[in-house]
Protein backbone atom coordinates (compact mmCIF):
# COMPACT_ATOMS: atom_id res chain seq x y z
CA UNK A 1 0.00 0.00 0.00
CA UNK A 2 1.25 3.33 -1.42
CA UNK A 3 0.09 5.04 2.02
CA UNK A 4 2.04 8.58 1.06
CA UNK A 5 0.27 8.67 -2.23
CA UNK A 6 -3.08 8.19 -0.86
CA UNK A 7 -2.14 10.47 1.40
CA UNK A 8 -0.78 13.23 -1.34
CA UNK A 9 -4.25 12.60 -2.96
CA UNK A 10 -6.86 13.00 -0.83
CA UNK A 11 -4.88 16.43 0.76
CA UNK A 12 -5.52 17.61 -3.25
CA UNK A 13 -9.32 16.20 -3.00
CA UNK A 14 -9.29 18.73 -0.25
CA UNK A 15 -7.74 21.54 -1.91
CA UNK A 16 -9.86 21.39 -4.68
CA UNK A 17 -13.14 20.76 -2.65
CA UNK A 18 -12.30 24.28 -0.54
CA UNK A 19 -11.30 25.91 -4.65
CA UNK A 20 -14.62 24.54 -5.68
CA UNK A 21 -16.64 26.65 -2.39
CA UNK A 22 -15.70 29.77 -3.52
CA UNK A 23 -18.28 29.77 -6.41
CA UNK A 24 -21.29 29.65 -3.91
CA UNK A 25 -19.45 32.32 -1.84
CA UNK A 26 -19.70 34.64 -5.66
CA UNK A 27 -23.38 33.41 -5.60
CA UNK A 28 -23.77 34.31 -2.00
CA UNK A 29 -22.00 37.54 -2.39
CA UNK A 30 -24.07 38.37 -5.53
CA UNK A 31 -27.72 37.62 -3.65
CA UNK A 32 -26.01 39.62 -0.78
CA UNK A 33 -26.41 36.93 1.88
CA UNK A 34 -25.24 36.59 5.75
CA UNK A 35 -24.68 32.70 4.76
CA UNK A 36 -21.22 33.37 2.90
CA UNK A 37 -19.15 33.27 5.77
CA UNK A 38 -19.59 29.83 6.29
CA UNK A 39 -18.30 28.36 2.64
CA UNK A 40 -15.62 31.00 3.68
CA UNK A 41 -14.55 29.34 6.85
CA UNK A 42 -15.35 25.78 5.53
CA UNK A 43 -12.75 26.43 2.14
CA UNK A 44 -10.58 27.26 5.19
CA UNK A 45 -10.10 24.37 7.06
CA UNK A 46 -10.31 22.01 3.60
CA UNK A 47 -7.38 24.41 3.01
CA UNK A 48 -6.13 23.33 6.41
CA UNK A 49 -6.06 19.85 6.72
CA UNK A 50 -4.95 19.71 2.24
CA UNK A 51 -2.71 21.79 1.78
CA UNK A 52 0.30 20.11 4.31
CA UNK A 53 -0.56 16.67 2.80
CA UNK A 54 -0.21 17.82 -0.83
CA UNK A 55 2.97 19.99 0.18
CA UNK A 56 4.40 16.54 1.43
CA UNK A 57 5.27 14.65 -1.79
CA UNK A 58 4.89 10.88 -2.11
CA UNK A 59 8.56 9.13 -2.95
CA UNK A 60 6.44 6.67 -5.33
CA UNK A 61 3.52 7.39 -7.92
CA UNK A 62 2.73 4.06 -8.12
CA UNK A 63 -0.25 2.64 -6.74
CA UNK A 64 -2.44 -0.64 -7.24
CA UNK A 65 -6.16 -1.21 -7.70
CA UNK A 66 -6.51 -2.09 -3.54
CA UNK A 67 -4.97 1.26 -3.39
CA UNK A 68 -7.04 3.12 -5.68
CA UNK A 69 -10.36 1.83 -4.09
CA UNK A 70 -9.03 2.52 -0.49
CA UNK A 71 -8.63 6.33 -2.17
CA UNK A 72 -12.03 6.69 -3.53
CA UNK A 73 -13.92 5.65 -0.91
CA UNK A 74 -11.82 7.87 1.44
CA UNK A 75 -12.26 10.87 -1.05
CA UNK A 76 -15.85 10.42 -1.18
CA UNK A 77 -16.71 10.34 2.55
CA UNK A 78 -14.39 13.34 3.05
CA UNK A 79 -15.86 15.66 0.90
CA UNK A 80 -19.18 14.54 1.94
CA UNK A 81 -18.16 15.30 5.65
CA UNK A 82 -16.64 18.71 4.58
CA UNK A 83 -19.31 19.16 1.84
CA UNK A 84 -21.86 19.67 5.09
CA UNK A 85 -20.76 21.75 6.95
CA UNK A 86 -21.49 24.75 5.06
CA UNK A 87 -25.07 23.54 5.76
CA UNK A 88 -24.13 22.91 9.42
CA UNK A 89 -22.36 25.94 10.57
CA UNK A 90 -25.04 28.38 8.54
CA UNK A 91 -27.51 26.60 10.82
CA UNK A 92 -29.33 26.19 7.44
CA UNK A 93 -29.61 22.55 8.48
CA UNK A 94 -28.50 22.40 12.54
CA UNK A 95 -28.48 18.90 13.00
CA UNK A 96 -25.11 17.05 11.20
CA UNK A 97 -26.25 13.81 10.04
CA UNK A 98 -29.19 15.86 8.49
CA UNK A 99 -26.56 18.05 6.59
CA UNK A 100 -24.79 15.05 5.67
CA UNK A 101 -27.67 13.43 4.43
CA UNK A 102 -28.30 15.99 1.93
CA UNK A 103 -24.71 16.74 1.23
CA UNK A 104 -23.91 13.12 0.80
CA UNK A 105 -27.23 12.88 -1.67
CA UNK A 106 -25.44 15.49 -3.61
CA UNK A 107 -22.32 14.33 -4.47
CA UNK A 108 -23.34 10.51 -5.50
CA UNK A 109 -26.21 12.27 -7.54
CA UNK A 110 -28.87 10.98 -5.22
CA UNK A 111 -30.93 13.57 -4.98
CA UNK A 112 -33.09 12.37 -1.95
CA UNK A 113 -33.18 15.22 0.72
CA UNK A 114 -34.54 15.43 4.29
CA UNK A 115 -35.44 19.37 3.25
CA UNK A 116 -39.40 19.64 3.05
CA UNK A 117 -39.00 23.68 2.35
CA UNK A 118 -36.14 23.81 -0.45
CA UNK A 119 -37.15 27.39 -1.27
CA UNK A 120 -36.36 28.41 2.18
CA UNK A 121 -32.84 27.95 2.11
CA UNK A 122 -30.35 31.22 0.95
CA UNK A 123 -29.57 31.12 -3.22
CA UNK A 124 -25.79 30.11 -1.98
CA UNK A 125 -26.74 26.97 -0.63
CA UNK A 126 -28.91 26.24 -3.11
CA UNK A 127 -26.43 26.42 -5.56
CA UNK A 128 -24.23 24.58 -3.55
CA UNK A 129 -26.62 21.56 -2.76
CA UNK A 130 -27.06 21.87 -6.75
CA UNK A 131 -23.84 22.59 -7.13
CA UNK A 132 -22.59 19.13 -5.48
CA UNK A 133 -24.31 16.54 -8.53
CA UNK A 134 -22.17 18.28 -11.16
CA UNK A 135 -18.77 17.47 -9.09
CA UNK A 136 -19.87 14.10 -8.31
CA UNK A 137 -21.07 13.29 -11.64
CA UNK A 138 -18.46 12.37 -13.79
CA UNK A 139 -16.30 11.61 -10.27
CA UNK A 140 -13.96 14.31 -8.13
CA UNK A 141 -11.03 11.91 -9.11
CA UNK A 142 -11.39 11.47 -12.81
CA UNK A 143 -11.47 15.61 -12.15
CA UNK A 144 -8.38 15.76 -10.67
CA UNK A 145 -6.68 13.52 -12.70
CA UNK A 146 -7.16 16.25 -15.43
CA UNK A 147 -5.47 18.38 -13.58
CA UNK A 148 -2.70 16.31 -12.41
CA UNK A 149 0.02 15.02 -14.31
CA UNK A 150 1.29 11.66 -13.24
CA UNK A 151 3.42 9.12 -14.01
CA UNK A 152 3.62 5.25 -14.26
CA UNK A 153 0.35 4.75 -15.63
CA UNK A 154 -0.93 3.16 -12.56
CA UNK A 155 -3.65 5.43 -12.73
CA UNK A 156 -6.17 3.97 -14.35
CA UNK A 157 -6.74 1.93 -11.03
CA UNK A 158 -8.35 5.28 -9.93
CA UNK A 159 -10.64 5.31 -13.07
CA UNK A 160 -11.64 1.70 -12.31
CA UNK A 161 -12.44 2.59 -8.92
CA UNK A 162 -14.39 5.47 -9.05
CA UNK A 163 -16.18 4.83 -12.78
CA UNK A 164 -20.05 3.55 -12.81
CA UNK A 165 -20.06 -0.21 -15.15
CA UNK A 166 -19.05 -3.57 -14.72
CA UNK A 167 -15.09 -2.65 -16.77
CA UNK A 168 -13.55 0.55 -17.36
CA UNK A 169 -11.94 1.39 -20.82
CA UNK A 170 -9.55 4.30 -21.40
CA UNK A 171 -10.55 6.18 -24.77
CA UNK A 172 -6.75 7.06 -25.60
CA UNK A 173 -3.66 5.56 -23.71
CA UNK A 174 -2.81 8.27 -21.66
CA UNK A 175 -5.17 7.97 -18.19
CA UNK A 176 -5.53 12.33 -18.04
CA UNK A 177 -5.58 12.40 -21.68
CA UNK A 178 -8.84 10.08 -21.26
CA UNK A 179 -10.24 11.74 -17.91
CA UNK A 180 -9.64 15.62 -20.49
CA UNK A 181 -11.81 13.86 -22.90
CA UNK A 182 -14.65 12.58 -20.40
CA UNK A 183 -15.14 15.89 -18.77
CA UNK A 184 -14.33 18.01 -21.91
CA UNK A 185 -17.86 15.97 -23.07
CA UNK A 186 -19.45 16.21 -19.93
CA UNK A 187 -19.05 20.53 -19.85
CA UNK A 188 -19.97 20.90 -23.53
CA UNK A 189 -22.92 19.13 -22.89
CA UNK A 190 -23.57 20.77 -19.65
CA UNK A 191 -22.79 24.21 -21.60
CA UNK A 192 -25.53 22.88 -24.36
CA UNK A 193 -28.41 22.22 -21.95
CA UNK A 194 -27.88 25.25 -19.57
CA UNK A 195 -28.07 27.62 -23.23
CA UNK A 196 -31.06 25.90 -24.38
CA UNK A 197 -32.72 26.57 -20.77
CA UNK A 198 -32.19 30.23 -20.92
CA UNK A 199 -33.36 30.44 -24.92
CA UNK A 200 -36.44 28.58 -23.22
CA UNK A 201 -36.62 31.74 -21.14
CA UNK A 202 -36.06 29.83 -17.94
CA UNK A 203 -34.48 32.35 -15.15
CA UNK A 204 -30.69 32.10 -14.81
CA UNK A 205 -30.25 30.88 -11.68
CA UNK A 206 -32.60 27.92 -12.14
CA UNK A 207 -31.28 26.98 -15.54
CA UNK A 208 -27.68 26.80 -14.10
CA UNK A 209 -28.79 24.92 -10.91
CA UNK A 210 -30.97 22.33 -12.84
CA UNK A 211 -28.52 22.02 -15.50
CA UNK A 212 -26.08 20.86 -12.76
CA UNK A 213 -28.35 18.14 -11.46
CA UNK A 214 -29.62 16.81 -15.06
CA UNK A 215 -25.76 16.58 -16.01
CA UNK A 216 -24.67 14.68 -12.78
CA UNK A 217 -28.40 12.99 -12.99
CA UNK A 218 -28.91 13.90 -9.42
CA UNK A 219 -32.33 15.72 -8.91
CA UNK A 220 -31.89 18.67 -6.58
CA UNK A 221 -34.54 20.89 -7.51
CA UNK A 222 -35.01 24.99 -6.76
CA UNK A 223 -38.51 24.42 -6.23
CA UNK A 224 -40.37 22.56 -4.07
CA UNK A 225 -42.13 20.86 -6.41
CA UNK A 226 -39.23 20.08 -8.63
CA UNK A 227 -40.10 20.92 -12.22
CA UNK A 228 -43.61 21.02 -12.00
CA UNK A 229 -44.26 24.75 -12.60
CA UNK A 230 -41.91 25.01 -15.68
CA UNK A 231 -42.90 25.42 -19.12
CA UNK A 232 -43.92 22.23 -20.79
CA UNK A 233 -40.84 23.20 -23.40
CA UNK A 234 -38.58 23.42 -20.51
CA UNK A 235 -39.67 20.36 -19.43
CA UNK A 236 -39.22 18.56 -22.56
CA UNK A 237 -35.42 19.87 -22.87
CA UNK A 238 -34.62 18.53 -19.20
CA UNK A 239 -36.26 14.79 -20.40
CA UNK A 240 -34.10 14.90 -23.43
CA UNK A 241 -30.86 15.79 -21.33
CA UNK A 242 -31.62 13.58 -18.79
CA UNK A 243 -31.37 10.60 -21.19
CA UNK A 244 -28.72 11.91 -22.90
CA UNK A 245 -26.84 12.26 -19.74
CA UNK A 246 -27.46 8.54 -19.41
CA UNK A 247 -26.08 7.42 -22.19
CA UNK A 248 -22.56 6.33 -22.22
CA UNK A 249 -20.20 8.63 -22.74
CA UNK A 250 -17.63 6.74 -24.76
CA UNK A 251 -20.87 6.30 -27.52
CA UNK A 252 -20.22 10.34 -27.63
CA UNK A 253 -16.36 9.78 -27.59
CA UNK A 254 -17.53 7.46 -31.13
CA UNK A 255 -19.23 10.41 -33.29
CA UNK A 256 -16.52 13.07 -32.23
CA UNK A 257 -14.07 10.57 -34.29
CA UNK A 258 -17.19 10.18 -36.92
CA UNK A 259 -17.46 6.65 -36.01
CA UNK A 260 -21.54 6.93 -35.89
CA UNK A 261 -21.75 3.30 -37.71
CA UNK A 262 -19.86 1.69 -34.19
CA UNK A 263 -21.39 4.49 -31.54
CA UNK A 264 -25.41 3.37 -32.43
CA UNK A 265 -24.21 -0.44 -32.95
CA UNK A 266 -23.04 -0.56 -28.88
CA UNK A 267 -25.58 -2.71 -27.85
CA UNK A 268 -25.83 -1.47 -24.05
CA UNK A 269 -27.00 1.78 -25.84
CA UNK A 270 -29.56 0.04 -27.98
CA UNK A 271 -31.06 -1.52 -25.11
CA UNK A 272 -31.21 1.61 -23.25
CA UNK A 273 -32.82 3.65 -25.28
CA UNK A 274 -35.93 0.43 -26.28
CA UNK A 275 -36.38 -0.11 -22.42
CA UNK A 276 -37.08 3.74 -22.36
CA UNK A 277 -39.04 3.78 -25.16
CA UNK A 278 -41.05 0.32 -23.69
CA UNK A 279 -41.89 1.99 -20.32
CA UNK A 280 -43.01 5.28 -21.88
CA UNK A 281 -45.42 3.80 -24.38
CA UNK A 282 -46.42 1.48 -21.08
CA UNK A 283 -47.20 3.89 -18.76
CA UNK A 284 -48.99 6.24 -21.53
CA UNK A 285 -51.63 3.78 -21.79
CA UNK A 286 -51.89 2.86 -18.23
CA UNK A 287 -52.36 6.75 -17.12
CA UNK A 288 -54.33 8.03 -20.18
CA UNK A 289 -57.00 10.24 -19.44
CA UNK A 290 -55.45 11.55 -16.36
CA UNK A 291 -54.33 14.65 -17.97
CA UNK A 292 -55.84 17.34 -20.03
CA UNK A 293 -53.83 16.01 -23.62
CA UNK A 294 -52.34 13.65 -25.62
CA UNK A 295 -48.79 15.75 -25.17
CA UNK A 296 -48.90 16.11 -21.49
CA UNK A 297 -50.16 12.64 -20.78
CA UNK A 298 -47.08 12.03 -23.07
CA UNK A 299 -44.49 14.43 -21.29
CA UNK A 300 -44.96 13.47 -17.99
CA UNK A 301 -44.70 9.54 -18.58
CA UNK A 302 -41.47 10.63 -20.98
CA UNK A 303 -40.44 12.66 -18.27
CA UNK A 304 -40.46 10.36 -15.45
CA UNK A 305 -39.51 7.35 -17.29
CA UNK A 306 -36.25 9.46 -18.19
CA UNK A 307 -35.65 11.03 -14.33
CA UNK A 308 -36.10 7.17 -13.17
CA UNK A 309 -33.81 5.29 -15.54
CA UNK A 310 -31.13 7.75 -15.70
CA UNK A 311 -31.58 7.98 -11.94
CA UNK A 312 -31.98 11.90 -11.61
CA UNK A 313 -35.18 11.73 -9.35
CA UNK A 314 -36.64 15.18 -10.61
CA UNK A 315 -40.58 15.30 -11.12
CA UNK A 316 -43.25 17.09 -13.03
CA UNK A 317 -45.79 15.45 -11.10
CA UNK A 318 -46.56 13.00 -8.12
CA UNK A 319 -46.50 9.75 -9.71
CA UNK A 320 -47.22 8.05 -6.05
CA UNK A 321 -51.06 8.98 -7.60
CA UNK A 322 -50.56 6.47 -10.83
CA UNK A 323 -51.99 3.13 -11.36
CA UNK A 324 -50.30 0.27 -9.45
CA UNK A 325 -49.07 -0.95 -12.93
CA UNK A 326 -47.16 2.01 -13.83
CA UNK A 327 -45.72 2.64 -10.32
CA UNK A 328 -44.57 -0.70 -11.15
CA UNK A 329 -42.71 -0.09 -13.96
CA UNK A 330 -40.92 2.95 -12.27
CA UNK A 331 -39.54 0.71 -9.86
CA UNK A 332 -38.07 -1.98 -12.00
CA UNK A 333 -36.27 1.03 -13.73
CA UNK A 334 -35.03 1.86 -10.97
CA UNK A 335 -32.92 -1.20 -10.61
CA UNK A 336 -32.36 -0.80 -14.15
CA UNK A 337 -30.29 2.51 -14.10
CA UNK A 338 -28.26 3.92 -17.19
CA UNK A 339 -25.29 2.88 -19.28
CA UNK A 340 -22.29 2.04 -17.79
CA UNK A 341 -19.85 4.75 -18.55
CA UNK A 342 -22.65 7.43 -17.99
CA UNK A 343 -23.31 9.70 -15.27
CA UNK A 344 -26.49 7.63 -13.82
CA UNK A 345 -26.89 5.07 -11.41
CA UNK A 346 -28.48 1.86 -10.79
CA UNK A 347 -27.43 -1.62 -11.31
CA UNK A 348 -26.53 -0.52 -15.32
CA UNK A 349 -28.28 -2.18 -18.32
CA UNK A 350 -24.61 -3.66 -19.63
CA UNK A 351 -24.68 -5.46 -16.55
CA UNK A 352 -28.18 -7.05 -17.57
CA UNK A 353 -28.11 -7.36 -20.88
CA UNK A 354 -24.45 -9.72 -20.04
CA UNK A 355 -26.77 -11.42 -17.25
CA UNK A 356 -29.52 -12.51 -19.78
CA UNK A 357 -26.83 -13.70 -22.26
CA UNK A 358 -25.72 -15.91 -19.76
CA UNK A 359 -28.69 -17.19 -18.49
CA UNK A 360 -29.56 -18.07 -21.87
CA UNK A 361 -25.96 -19.19 -22.65
CA UNK A 362 -26.61 -21.30 -19.41
CA UNK A 363 -29.89 -23.02 -20.57
CA UNK A 364 -27.93 -24.29 -24.00
CA UNK A 365 -25.55 -25.30 -22.31
CA UNK A 366 -28.10 -27.72 -20.46
CA UNK A 367 -29.83 -28.61 -23.49
CA UNK A 368 -26.51 -29.50 -25.89
CA UNK A 369 -23.77 -30.29 -22.97
CA UNK A 370 -21.29 -30.70 -25.94
CA UNK A 371 -22.20 -27.56 -27.43
CA UNK A 372 -19.29 -24.68 -26.68
CA UNK A 373 -21.11 -21.60 -26.06
CA UNK A 374 -19.50 -17.81 -25.64
CA UNK A 375 -21.08 -14.93 -24.74
CA UNK A 376 -20.66 -11.57 -26.60
CA UNK A 377 -21.13 -7.66 -25.91
CA UNK A 378 -20.73 -5.84 -28.93
CA UNK A 379 -19.18 -8.14 -31.06
CA UNK A 380 -16.39 -9.13 -28.68
CA UNK A 381 -16.20 -12.36 -25.97
CA UNK A 382 -16.96 -11.26 -22.83
CA UNK A 383 -14.41 -12.77 -20.62
CA UNK A 384 -14.68 -15.05 -17.41
CA UNK A 385 -13.83 -12.26 -15.12
CA UNK A 386 -15.98 -9.80 -16.48
CA UNK A 387 -19.41 -12.46 -15.67
CA UNK A 388 -17.73 -13.42 -12.69
CA UNK A 389 -17.69 -9.77 -11.36
CA UNK A 390 -21.28 -8.98 -12.35
CA UNK A 391 -22.42 -12.22 -10.61
CA UNK A 392 -20.28 -11.25 -7.28
CA UNK A 393 -22.03 -7.95 -7.84
CA UNK A 394 -25.67 -8.61 -8.21
CA UNK A 395 -25.12 -10.91 -5.26
CA UNK A 396 -23.71 -7.89 -2.63
CA UNK A 397 -26.04 -5.55 -3.73
CA UNK A 398 -28.91 -7.81 -3.06
CA UNK A 399 -27.41 -8.36 0.35
CA UNK A 400 -26.70 -4.74 1.00
CA UNK A 401 -30.51 -4.51 -0.28
CA UNK A 402 -31.83 -7.05 2.62
CA UNK A 403 -30.28 -5.64 5.35
CA UNK A 404 -30.79 -2.23 4.93
CA UNK A 405 -34.33 -2.73 4.80
CA UNK A 406 -34.24 -4.71 7.68
CA UNK A 407 -32.54 -2.02 9.47
CA UNK A 408 -34.56 0.88 8.39
CA UNK A 409 -37.63 -1.48 9.18
CA UNK A 410 -36.97 -0.93 12.73
CA UNK A 411 -38.30 2.88 12.44
CA UNK A 412 -41.97 1.20 11.96
CA UNK A 413 -42.48 2.61 8.65
CA UNK A 414 -44.27 0.32 6.19
CA UNK A 415 -42.83 -1.91 3.57
CA UNK A 416 -43.61 -0.16 0.65
CA UNK A 417 -41.72 3.28 2.14
CA UNK A 418 -38.57 1.17 3.68
CA UNK A 419 -38.63 -1.12 0.09
CA UNK A 420 -38.45 2.43 -2.23
CA UNK A 421 -36.36 3.99 0.22
CA UNK A 422 -33.22 1.71 -0.17
CA UNK A 423 -33.88 1.44 -3.74
CA UNK A 424 -33.84 5.30 -4.31
CA UNK A 425 -30.93 5.63 -2.05
CA UNK A 426 -28.62 2.42 -3.54
CA UNK A 427 -29.26 3.21 -6.83
CA UNK A 428 -28.88 7.00 -6.47
CA UNK A 429 -32.30 7.83 -7.76
CA UNK A 430 -34.15 10.19 -5.04
CA UNK A 431 -37.01 9.95 -5.16
CA UNK A 432 -39.55 6.64 -3.77
CA UNK A 433 -42.70 5.86 -3.21
CA UNK A 434 -45.46 6.10 0.18
CA UNK A 435 -44.02 8.67 2.99
CA UNK A 436 -40.60 9.12 0.44
CA UNK A 437 -42.70 9.61 -2.76
CA UNK A 438 -41.46 12.58 -4.97
CA UNK A 439 -43.95 15.48 -2.76
CA UNK A 440 -42.38 13.69 0.22
CA UNK A 441 -38.73 13.76 1.92
CA UNK A 442 -37.05 11.52 4.12
CA UNK A 443 -36.90 13.50 7.06
CA UNK A 444 -39.22 11.21 8.67
CA UNK A 445 -35.94 8.53 9.24
CA UNK A 446 -34.45 8.12 12.45
CA UNK A 447 -30.63 9.16 12.94
CA UNK A 448 -29.41 5.51 12.68
CA UNK A 449 -31.96 4.79 9.79
CA UNK A 450 -30.38 8.07 7.96
CA UNK A 451 -26.59 7.07 8.42
CA UNK A 452 -27.65 3.45 6.71
CA UNK A 453 -29.17 5.46 3.78
CA UNK A 454 -25.96 7.49 3.21
CA UNK A 455 -23.86 4.49 3.51
CA UNK A 456 -26.25 3.29 0.73
CA UNK A 457 -26.05 6.43 -1.25
CA UNK A 458 -22.15 5.86 -1.10
CA UNK A 459 -22.30 2.34 -2.06
CA UNK A 460 -24.43 3.03 -4.75
CA UNK A 461 -22.35 5.68 -6.89
CA UNK A 462 -19.44 3.76 -6.04
CA UNK A 463 -20.58 0.37 -7.68
CA UNK A 464 -20.53 -1.44 -4.03
CA UNK A 465 -16.78 -2.45 -3.21
CA UNK A 466 -14.30 0.43 -2.90
CA UNK A 467 -16.44 1.42 0.20
CA UNK A 468 -17.43 -2.29 1.40
CA UNK A 469 -13.48 -2.79 1.20
CA UNK A 470 -12.68 -0.09 3.58
CA UNK A 471 -14.71 -2.18 6.18
CA UNK A 472 -12.52 -5.26 5.63
CA UNK A 473 -9.46 -5.84 8.02
CA UNK A 474 -7.96 -7.05 5.44
CA UNK A 475 -7.24 -3.81 3.41
CA UNK A 476 -5.52 -2.29 6.52
CA UNK A 477 -3.40 -4.77 7.31
CA UNK A 478 -0.23 -4.06 5.68
CA UNK A 479 -1.27 0.23 6.84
Amino acid sequence: MNLSMILYLLGWILVIEGGLLLLPVLVSLIYAEKTVWAFLFTAAICGVFGVPLVLKKPKSKMFYLKDGFIVTGLTWILISIFGALPFSISGCIPNFIDALFETASGFTTTGASILSDVEALPKGMQFWRSFTHWIGGMGVLVFLLTLLPHTGGSHVNVMKAESPGPQVEKLVPSVQATAKILYGIYIAMTVLQMTLLLLAKMPVFDAITLTFGTAGTGGFGVLNDSLGSYTPLQQWIVTVFMILFGVNFNCYFLLLLRKAKRAFSMEEVRWYFLIILAAIVMICFNIWGMYGSPEETIRHAAFQVGSIMTTTGYSTTDFDLWPTFSRTVLVILMFVGACAGSTGGGIKVSRFVVLFKSIRQELQHVLNPSRVCVTTMDGKQVSHEVRRSINVFIITYLAIFAVSTLLISLDGYDPTTNFTAVAATLNNIGPGLAAVGPTQNFSLYSAGSKLVLIFDMLAGRLELFPLLLLFNKETWKKF
